[in-house]
């Protein structure tokens, strides 16, 4: 990482990839000193949302839509929620080209330095093998996650900060091989 991209970017490990049949799964570990609600609160609350992922519209529900709006309108997508345990787990289907992904977050709460924390474990399973899109997905999460500190507090990360935070990372998600 350079000098210029160190400010971007936590010392917050990479997302660890696996293969499971015709798929690959891709799973990130954040730990946060404010409690799950909070956090809960940045994954489910559209302004949260739109503070570190997307803008949104959340029907906060199993079975449930969420419709986000990435970079004022140049990305959407529309996900349906299949897991909704307050503050604990909330999940959805995300049809990346032809092929539907599940996006999991499981939130539980830990003693930080004598305060409430929660530890967040995000999972992204079904990707497809064939290498389309894996860096970008693997790179966007980790510099989307960046963002959720500053959401947990109301700030939004502009656009051009998820970019670079992005760029930055492209050396550490390397394309994967089939």
């Amino acid at each position: 990482m350079s000098t210029m991209t160190s400010p971007l970017l936590s010392d917050a490990p990479n997302g660890v990839v696996t293969t499971h049949g015709d798929a690959r799964q891709i799973v990130f570990h954040r730990r946060y000193r404010q409690p799950v609600e909070k956090v809960w609160a940045a994954l489910t609350v559209p302004e949260r949302l739109a503070d570190w992922l997307a803008e949104a519209q959340v029907d906060l529900r199993v079975g449930g839509a969420i419709r986000m709006n990435w970079n004022k309108g140049a990305h959407q997508a529309g996900m349906t929620i299949t897991v909704c345990d307050p503050p604990h787990a909330l999940a959805w289907i995300w049809t990346i080209g032809e092929r539907d992904t599940l996006v999991r977050f499981d939130l539980a709460p830990i003693s930080d330095n004598g305060g409430e924390g929660c530890a967040l474990t995000v999972t992204h399973s079904g990707l497809s093998l064939d290498g389309a899109r894996d860096g970008g997905v693997r790179a966007g999460w980790h510099a989307h996650l960046e963002a959720i500190p500053d959401a947990i507090e109301g700030r939004a990360t502009p656009w051009a900060t998820k970019v670079a935070r992005e760029n930055a990372l492209a050396d550490r998600y390397p394309p994967l091989s089939t």
